[in-house]
């Protein structure tokens, strides 16, 4: 289960961006239940990553497995892991800063260009590439890059 990638953000697993909640196998029958939490309510990539996941189990000798969505708690972006982070920043897509509970969210004045490091960029545009990206540009590189939406 780890890993099946995201079809939206194809370098990174849903295990990787928090997704992938629990992998349970009931061991009286052998039915293994997966559960997973959307980045949002109405992601568009919800029923090609139950498709792959399933695909997943099926070849792992689990053809009757249960894909469940649950939405409490809501997914959020510190889920996604450091190795995740990274590869989003290996991909261009620089991920948000992470919040801890109990901590003082921070207000993103300036995003770090996942290229060059600089925080002088600027959003072009609140929706990227995908509905959870923002579109933004480097001024000292002149690149844009997508940023995932903090959650």
């Amino acid at each position: 289960m780890a890993a099946v990638v995201d079809p939206e953000i194809r370098v990174i697993t849903i295990d990787e961006l928090g997704i992938l909640r629990a992998v349970d196998e009931d061991p009286a029958t052998g039915r293994v239940t997966v559960t997973i939490t959307p980045t949002y309510t109405g992601c568009p990539a919800m029923d090609v990553i139950r498709a792959d996941i399933r695909r997943a189990l099926s070849a792992a000798g689990h053809p009757d497995a249960e894909v469940r969505t649950v939405y409490s708690p809501a997914w959020s972006t510190d889920w996604i892991s450091e190795t995740g982070r990274a590869k989003l920043a290996d991909a261009g897509i620089a991920p948000p800063d992470t919040v801890r509970a109990g901590q003082v969210v921070p207000l993103t004045l300036a995003v770090r260009c996942p290229r060059c490091g600089s925080p002088e960029t600027e959003q072009i545009s609140r929706f990227g590439s995908t509905a959870c990206k923002a579109l933004w540009r480097c001024r000292s590189c002149s690149e844009p890059f997508d940023h995932l939406k903090a959650l």
